[in-house]
């Protein structure tokens, strides 16, 4: 078999933190069960050593095992010592190997914060940064957001590892930053960038922009469901004489504004709101409303499933960066259940590689 078929390859490379006479298990082994066990629904240390020793007899005809299935003690020292920049450029070589580059792709950045991993001495939880390709469904790259930083220093960073030519790169208003907006066009892909209050000048020019002058475009759209309507308005404007600076924005050519009116079926309660946006693309209301509503997948695709069928946010894993690499593992495992063609929901998944090792084989392309 052709080893770039198989995920160990991406991942046998990496430096081992472990002293030289320590190293009872080998590195491969301890990545391979704890990619496996997370897959199979395991959420702690203690569950990868109880999925191995449950799964030995299976794992022994995969696996070298010289000294048996390693201890929760040993995945935690393991994880907790092991640099987590290449363990997530691993991550990446391997995402990159499976992915199908599409033109126009809409690709998400935003940050999660793992809420339970905040350890006495520091001020805040861990925070990652994810990139989500809508229509591969799967998690590119994360960074972590360095204690004294923001997610300002870490997006370029992210951006940086990642091949981006040809897409459409949405970001959250702390990303509405020159230099972002820069690095984007040089990786010869678009930017759809929320305004807000942080650039306050912009933001400005913005309302006053689609007060004053007129729109080339728009589209319009109506979601039902998760009880309520919504309608939404997408209206874009390609004269940019309002906008101070505009020269200092790399390849701006569209501003944008999204309606939205939500009507709450029980009670017939509406809300509204209105979002402002600077874009690299053409005017084309469609095109530019579809993809911002495309950016919301990181929420319910990413993040609400690593909170819900993983627990991510009450992990309490806190030594060295075991919880920044712990996040990895868990965005592994939740791209390959992706890849799956199954019929069933990720928790059904996880539950069939835990009873069945063909199926298991199957995800991981072994």
């Amino acid at each position: 078999m052709n080893r770039k078929l198989d995920i160990r390859y991406y991942f046998s490379d990496m430096k081992d933190p472990r002293i030289e006479r320590c190293k009872l298990h080998l590195l491969e082994d301890i990545v391979f069960i704890s990619i496996a066990s997370v897959l199979s629904g395991a959420e702690s240390w203690n569950d990868m050593e109880m999925y191995g020793k449950q799964k030995k007899e299976w794992l022994a005809g995969i696996l070298s095992l010289p000294h048996g299935i390693p201890s929760h003690d040993t995945f935690n020292r393991f994880f907790a010592a092991l640099d987590p920049r290449e363990f997530e450029s691993c991550f990446i070589k391997w995402v990159r190997s499976v992915r199908k580059q599409i033109k126009g792709e809409v690709i998400s950045i935003d940050g999660k914060t793992m809420r339970g991993s905040k350890n006495r001495g520091f001020k805040t939880s861990t925070h990652i940064i994810s990139a989500w390709a809508s229509e591969n469904e799967a998690i590119l790259g994360q960074i972590k957001v360095d204690q004294k930083s923001n997610e300002i220093t870490a997006i370029p960073e992210l951006l940086d590892a990642l091949l981006l030519k040809g897409s459409i790169i949405t970001i959250d208003a702390m990303g509405c930053q020159k230099k972002i907006a820069k690095k984007i066009i040089n990786k010869d892909a678009d930017y759809i960038l929320a305004v807000k209050d942080n650039q306050k000048e912009l933001h400005q020019n913005l309302k006053e922009s689609f007060r004053f002058l007129k729109t080339v475009d728009e589209y319009m759209d109506t979601d039902f469901g998760h009880g309520r309507i919504e309608n939404r308005k997408c209206s874009v404007i390609s004269d940019l004489s309002m906008i101070d600076e505009r020269e200092n924005w790399e390849g701006m050519k569209t501003l944008v504004r999204i309606d939205s009116e939500r009507i709450m079926k029980a009670t017939g309660e509406i809300e509204k709101e209105t979002r402002l946006y600077i874009s690299s693309l053409e005017p084309v209301a469609k095109k530019i409303g579809t993809s911002v509503r495309e950016h919301w997948g990181i929420e319910n695709k990413v993040h609400w499933i690593l909170d819900v069928a993983f627990n991510e946010d009450k992990s309490r894993k806190r030594k060295g960066a075991a919880a920044q690499n712990y996040s990895t593992l868990n965005r592994i495992a939740l791209n390959i259940l992706k890849k799956d063609n199954t019929k069933i929901g990720i928790r059904g998944k996880r539950l069939k590689a835990g009873w069945s090792n063909e199926f298991i084989l199957k995800l991981i392309d072994i």
